[in-house]
């Protein structure tokens, strides 16, 4: 799965460069060249992370980032953010609104993508080993068992495998493909419409109590796993 990453940087020639290098990269590099054009592109479904030039027309990107990590749909992509500024003052008003990490200008291509890799590694969750536990839903990947409030569920191995896919990414919109990439591997060849069969399934085990809301339908996206009934339109 490709991940997308919105550069957000107001000189052309250095955005063009980073996206060029994420391309080159295996990462799905969007442009935005200011504050505006940053907001228009965060969105459903939402970029992986964000790097985040400090000054930019319309604000800055302290001011964005702190804007970003009070939004309950926005508060958890990570973001680095790009500046020529490195006193220590400076970083840590940075680091004080939210932002996960620091790239100086000037800086290599190798360097960005490793602090790239880094970050997403960091905000990973830790280990595919650990039990999961969403609103009352648990979810143990060693046992191989899953409980609602306490009481066992029997799911069938690919809706155990979706459903942990899912808890362990709420929040995020994942299209069919993204889902096949992630859940059935990609050396499986499965038809998308697969996954539509499997959701209800999924929807079918863990209904009872309204857990069966948590797996939503984002039209013309693909599914998300979250607690949040209402969509904010706007940040």
């Amino acid at each position: 799965m490709s991940r997308k990453i919105l550069v957000v940087e107001d000189e052309t020639p250095i955005r063009e460069m980073i996206s060029f290098v994420l391309d080159q990269n295996g990462f799905n590099a969007i442009e935005a060249s200011d504050i505006d054009q940053a907001l228009a592109k965060i969105h459903d479904p939402y970029p992986d992370l964000i790097l985040l030039d400090w000054m930019l027309p319309g604000g800055t990107g302290v001011a964005l980032a702190k804007k970003l990590k009070q939004n309950e749909y926005t508060r958890n992509i990570p973001i680095i953010m790009l500046t020529a500024r490195s006193d220590e003052d400076d970083k840590v008003k940075g680091f004080e609104a939210g932002v996960d990490d620091y790239v100086t200008k000037p800086f290599s291509p190798k360097e960005l993508i490793a602090r790239i890799k880094a970050v997403i590694r960091r905000v990973s969750p830790t280990s595919l080993e650990e039990e999961v536990d969403f609103h009352g839903l648990k979810l143990d990947p060693v046992a191989h068992r899953v409980a609602i409030n306490g009481n066992s569920l029997d799911l069938g191995p690919t809706e155990f495998r979706l459903l942990h896919f899912f808890m362990t990414h709420t929040e995020r919109v994942y299209s069919r493909e993204q889902l096949l990439d992630n859940v059935w591997g990609t050396n499986i060849y499965v038809e998308d419409r697969t996954v539509d069969v499997h959701i209800r399934r999924l929807r079918k085990a863990i209904s009872g109590e309204g857990h069966e809301d948590f797996v939503q339908t984002v039209r013309g996206a693909g599914y998300r796993f979250s607690s949040k009934l209402k969509k904010v339109s706007s940040l």
